[in-house]
């Protein structure tokens, strides 16, 4: 059975194993039913998420124009201090910077390598901490706007890390932390502006990922290098797809990509 379509990060469901989905245009796949199957990639072109052209992609599955030019691409979804629309400051687009930026925001604890802290919108949790391939999960503050949360962020990256390590992540190389107490220790570096709104009451969410092998020594699947690839899943962790060669191939890292999906 073969699928064609362009990557775009795979939509998830928490349940008591994450469950993943896969858009290939005409066809909706549960990847969790794909786990010890033999599956083969195939590149075939590039198709901008934005303007939807056969031009290679540069950045967030965006050709290099439409990255540059396009207000989904803004400086301040990489880095959410940089928000304006509070201050009716426009960036590219003024209307969808005011939707996105001027709505609550939850600055987050996540256990995925190391314990890091990280921005996303009320409305994407736990699916950010999902994509990160984080076990556990906890909110330290939940501001109205975008600016809020990034200058928490800013604030607290210097007392926790704010990267994932991807291979400690994959190898599930990690251990279990105390996230009530990391978010209180935590409590004295909020900034004074979101000092109020910080959660005092909540508890860790728990993640399960369906993978029945870890890597020990993951290696990135390049597949417009390679062109195909043949192996087979045995685990599906934060956005990757883990074959039980230790190949592994980053779904959210290739957006933007047309491949051919085999099911052998």
């Amino acid at each position: 059975m073969q699928y064609t379509g362009v990557l775009k990060k795979m939509d998830t469901e928490i349940t008591e194993k994450v469950q993943y989905y896969l858009d290939m245009k005409s066809d909706f796949i549960n990847v969790n039913q794909l786990l010890n199957k033999q599956l083969t990639l195939d590149f075939v072109t590039y198709e901008c998420l934005n303007c939807h052209l056969e031009k290679e992609i540069y950045r967030q599955g965006f050709c290099k124009s439409c990255f540059f030019e396009i207000p989904t691409a803004g400086d301040w979804i990489m880095k959410p201090e940089l928000s304006k629309a509070h201050l009716d400051i426009e960036d590219r687009d003024l209307t969808y910077e005011k939707k996105v930026q001027l709505q609550p925001h939850i600055v987050y604890l996540a256990n995925s390598s190391d314990v890091k802290v990280g921005v996303t919108r009320k409305t994407q949790v736990p699916t950010r901490w999902i994509d990160q391939g984080a076990h556990e999960a906890i909110e330290i503050v939940e501001v109205p706007n975008r600016y809020l949360a990034g200058i928490t962020e800013v604030a607290l990256k210097e007392h926790v890390a704010d990267k994932t390590n991807w291979r400690t992540m994959l190898k599930n190389d990690i251990k279990d932390e105390n996230l009530v107490e990391w978010r209180e220790r935590l409590q004295a570096f909020i900034p004074e502006e979101a000092k109020e709104y910080y959660i005092a009451n909540n508890s860790e969410t728990n993640i399960n990922f369906p993978v029945e092998k870890y890597p020990a020594k993951p290696k990135s699947l390049n597949i417009v290098k390679e062109q195909t690839y043949t192996g087979k899943l045995v685990g599906i962790k934060g956005q990757y797809l883990i074959f039980e060669d230790e190949r592994v191939f980053n779904v959210r890292s290739n957006e933007g990509i047309v491949i051919n999906l085999t099911i052998n």
